[in-house]
């Protein structure tokens, strides 16, 4: 039997290379996406444009209500996306949206049957969120375990997240070696219509020095 995977598709420069990675693997891929309330939808639309050209088994997208409890710069219209580093947890942070994510993609699992979830989270070069560290997958795992049919019945759901440890280079110099084009995705979090980057917010930033520190050329797209 063929290998089965959901990965939680951002349509983002992390999220594209795991895609990658699992298609070099032979794995039959089911992307999941979130319209959870973000200011601008470049990352969706670039998600629907990897989900098809990597000609994934289904791309489901499902609408969330993040916008309507705010608290996040990147849902709140009353809160503007920083242009320069915060400390501690920046207010870009989404409240508990990995934790969402996951539990669709668990949910999904299950019906399809699928042992094997992936998400592009990383511990490295990232923002400092909280549902990025090893320790929440970690914990994530273990609520999995206990929480669904899968689990008390079945072989278990097994979440994966392999970019955890690597630096923004070692993410960019493994999806160029599998051809991944990443002209084709969106980081910044305040894209514009036509997704092209603003270049100083924390996620620009980090896509930045990933190029750079690479020592491969970057050809995003900037405003």
């Amino acid at each position: 039997m063929q290998k089965k995977a959901i990965i939680l598709l951002s349509g983002g420069l992390d999220s594209i290379t795991v895609l990658a990675q699992l298609k070099n693997q032979g794995y039959q891929c089911y992307a999941l996406s979130f319209n959870y309330g973000q200011k601008h939808n470049a990352e969706l639309n670039a998600a629907k444009k990897i989900a098809a050209y990597y000609q994934v088994e289904q791309h489901k997208i499902i609408d969330l209500g993040f916008a309507s409890i705010g608290g996040s710069a990147l849902t709140d219209e009353h809160i503007s996306v920083p242009e320069s580093p915060q400390e501690g947890i920046p207010i870009t942070y989404v409240p508990a949206r990995n934790t969402v994510f996951l539990s669709f993609a668990l949910g999904w699992a299950e019906v399809l049957n699928v042992q094997n979830i992936y998400i592009g989270v990383n511990a490295v070069d990232y923002s400092g969120y909280p549902d990025c560290r090893p320790e929440f997958i970690t914990a994530f795992q273990q609520l999995a375990n206990l929480a669904t049919k899968a689990g008390v019945e079945g072989p278990g759901i097994k979440i994966h997240a392999p970019l955890i440890k690597l630096s923004k280079a070692e993410i960019i110099k493994q999806g160029v070696a599998l051809g991944v084009d990443y002209l084709q995705t969106v980081s910044c979090y305040s894209a514009d219509q036509l997704g092209r980057a603003c270049g100083v917010c924390d996620a620009c930033r980090l896509r930045v020095a990933g190029f750079e520190e690479a020592q491969i050329a970057d050809q995003t797209y900037y405003q």
